[in-house]
């Protein structure tokens, strides 16, 4: 996998080259082990990682395994139903709701943050490197966000845990949210959430495709994090993945215990658990 050209800074990008490559074996695979301790199916060929699954909006999963357990594609090869695409906001939110992950959905002991849901605005990274939301463009049928925590036990921290799911109207739309959100770390490597949180020292990889084998392109971002409470600097990480015209967002702020490994292993199970989602709304 290659560094993401037109970067200028230089000492970070070795170490964060290095979580990017943990971080997209983790992404292929870390969901599929789970999914078969949750009793949930396995997914096909075409769809490598799975997570506990319940009935959506049409129905439930295919039922009985077509790979062996621990069992990757070599490339990834999944083509949605034309049927399947959402054309219109009200099948688009739909989609979004039934690919998003509850407190029980993606790693244990996970709890509702407060605020918990919010849809129907978009995020936008003004010229001063401060997010701020909007309205839906004209390109977006549907965004969806969710946020879950792990809470502080044991000495540790509360770790944040965010998802956002998606829905473009074409293929070259959600193709265009990946790309310019590589370009965004370029642009604002230091950037302000709002409410007293800073992220810093941001660099972001675009996955090489053969290392991805459970979307149509994936995305892993990297940096610092410190907020109300947080005690200090911790590790931060995000991913973003596309299939088709649908996007999935998932970002994990860290804590104290938490090391960055244990950060891209949550970031990697929830993930992996809604791209397969993803997947059974669209197949």
């Amino acid at each position: 996998m290659g560094l993401v050209t037109g970067r200028r800074r230089t000492g970070a990008p070795t170490a964060v080259a290095v979580v990017i490559a943990a971080a997209a074996v983790l992404l292929a695979g870390c969901g599929e082990t789970k999914a078969r301790t949750d009793g949930a199916p396995p997914p096909k060929p075409s769809a490598p990682v799975s997570g506990k699954e319940s009935p959506g909006p049409s129905g439930t999963p295919d039922s009985g395994p077509t790979t062996e357990p621990g069992e990757l594609p070599d490339a990834y090869d999944f083509t949605p139903d034309p049927a399947k695409v959402p054309k219109s906001a009200a099948r688009a939110r739909k989609l979004t709701h039934r690919a998003m992950l509850g407190p029980d959905d993606w790693t244990a002991g996970m709890v509702v943050h407060q605020p918990y849901e919010s849809s129907g605005t978009w995020t936008v990274l003004e010229s001063s490197c401060v997010w701020s939301r909007a309205g839906l463009p004209d390109h977006v049928l549907d965004s969806f966000t969710r946020r879950l925590d792990v809470p502080a036990a044991d000495g540790k921290g509360r770790v944040q845990g965010a998802m956002t799911v998606t829905v473009h109207r074409t293929v070259a739309d959600a193709d265009r949210e990946i790309k310019d959100t590589v370009q965004e770390s370029f642009r604002c490597p230091d950037q302000e959430l709002g409410a007293g949180q800073r992220l810093s020292g941001l660099m972001s990889l675009q996955m090489d495709q053969k290392d991805v084998r459970n979307a149509d392109a994936s995305l892993f971002e990297a940096g610092k994090y410190e907020g109300p409470g947080s005690g200090g600097s911790h590790h931060y990480v995000w991913s973003k993945s596309r299939i088709g015209t649908v996007t999935a967002a998932v970002s994990v702020k860290g804590a104290k215990g938490y090391e960055n490994t244990d950060l891209l292993r949550i970031a990697a199970e929830g993930a992996a658990k809604i791209l397969y989602r993803i997947e059974l709304a669209l197949k």
